[in-house]
């Protein structure tokens, strides 16, 4: 089925990707556990192979390959440790607001050292009082001559113990307009990050606090405008966030099915593998048509961001899709392992609680049910995929001053030409 969105190139891809997870990140998994901290190591050996920058053009160093190839990076190192598949998608977001928002000079300075695995980027955006509710937050920055003065506190942050570069969005004024990005290298006076918090899962992985105070970065280091900060984190979300985690969702569903069929024809039960039970057969029946509903939905609303169509539905359903079916699949191995399943020599405990991770980000399921339902009832204002597809053919001197919705509401239109391969 999947081969209907993918081409020769990316299942070549996906057989290098496969290799490099079982001979190198495979071997790390019990170390990553055990220590429950993160990977600086392995995280770099990653992304040396240059897999963060997939989406980034070849003129800047990159791959230039697309989203359905990152998906399948994604997915094929969360099929052997999600905490890596975590690093790269985070990783991931720290690239889309440079590539769509950053001036010439910030591309030419930071893509190509992200592309060969020498800068890791990050997005900061949540805080602790305002949490999903972007507007809500209370961080600032405050023009000072040829400076802005950052002050104020980011959490649940991907990568934030091993990044470079943080995209970090905070309040430059009053309301939605109101908020600016800005690229804050990790060795500038008064950042620094917070201790790791042990977590229920994705151990290998950062996810935690950036602290601001009174630290000073140079106007040069602004993303795009004053002003454009609300886009820089919605389209980092749409765009990277629901995908990217669509795929590691789609790893550690891989990563179930194939472990409890393995435990099911190992297992004797009555003189017979388990896997001969009709009941057994009917849970891992269940899996299986899960998995490939939840392949179809992320690799279809790939398909369609690659080719520059409206798609923010689809990216929106495909999150939706892949983490409620990888959780409820996690649930039935774990009924099948029984008391098995319970202790760490085997890793589907582990499947469960790093899916649970990837419930909350980028809207957990009621947000994208709510969206959906906005949809529904045509109360969408313009799509995200659509818009920045045509904000990248503009140069930025004929950027709309306005903040206008793309396409009217309800509207679903594209070119139908990849906006990454015109970026090419």
């Amino acid at each position: 089925m999947h081969r209907y969105f993918t081409d020769q190139r990316h299942e070549v891809l996906r057989q290098r990707v496969r290799d490099f997870a079982e001979c190198e990140v495979r071997p790390r998994i019990a170390e990553m556990e055990a220590s429950r901290s993160v990977c600086h190591g392995l995280s770099r050996l990653i992304a040396r192979q240059g897999w963060i920058g997939a989406t980034i053009q070849r003129a800047y160093g990159g791959m230039g390959a697309g989203h359905m190839a990152k998906t399948v990076i994604i997915e094929e190192l969360s099929r052997v440790s999600a905490a890596m598949g975590a690093m790269v998608q985070a990783s991931q977001l720290g690239v889309a607001k440079i590539v769509h928002f950053g001036n010439e000079e910030q591309k030419k300075t930071w893509l190509p050292a992200i592309a060969s695995g020498d800068c890791l980027p990050t997005i900061a955006v949540t805080e602790p009082e305002s949490g999903g509710h972007v507007l809500g937050m209370a961080s600032t920055a405050v023009r000072d001559g040829d400076d802005y003065v950052l002050n104020g506190r980011k959490i649940y942050v991907g990568n934030s113990h091993v990044g470079d570069l943080h995209g970090v969005v905070v309040r430059t004024g009053e309301g939605s307009r109101g908020l600016s990005a800005f690229l804050v290298e990790s060795d500038r006076p008064g950042f620094r990050v917070g201790e790791q918090e042990p977590a229920m899962g994705l151990h290998g992985f950062s996810f935690g606090e950036l602290f601001f105070d009174n630290c000073r970065v140079p106007a040069a280091n602004l993303l795009g405008r004053e002003g454009d900060g609300l886009s820089v984190a919605y389209s980092s979300s749409v765009l990277y966030g629901r995908p990217n985690l669509t795929a590691v969702s789609l790893g550690i569903h891989q990563a179930v099915l194939d472990e409890t069929s393995r435990f099911c024809a190992e297992r004797q039960r009555y003189g017979k593998p388990l896997a001969e039970l009709s009941n057994i057969k009917l849970k891992l029946g269940r899996i299986q048509s899960r998995l490939l509903l939840a392949r179809l939905s992320a690799y279809h609303a790939v398909h369609l961001l690659d080719q520059g169509l409206p798609c923010d539905a689809e990216l929106m359903n495909a999150k939706l899709v892949n983490v409620e079916s990888a959780l409820e699949s996690a649930r039935d191995a774990m009924d099948i392992h029984a008391a098995c399943g319970l202790f760490t020599d085997r890793p589907v405990e582990r499947f469960l609680r790093d899916a649970h991770h990837i419930f909350a980000p980028a809207g957990t399921s009621d947000v994208q049910l709510l969206r959906l339902g906005e949809l529904a009832l045509g109360q969408v204002k313009g799509e995200w995929s659509s818009r920045l597809s045509e904000l990248l053919r503009l140069e930025p001197s004929e950027r709309p001053e306005e903040d206008a919705p793309a396409t009217l509401p309800g509207q679903r239109t594209g070119s139908g030409r990849s906006w990454f391969a015109r970026l090419r």
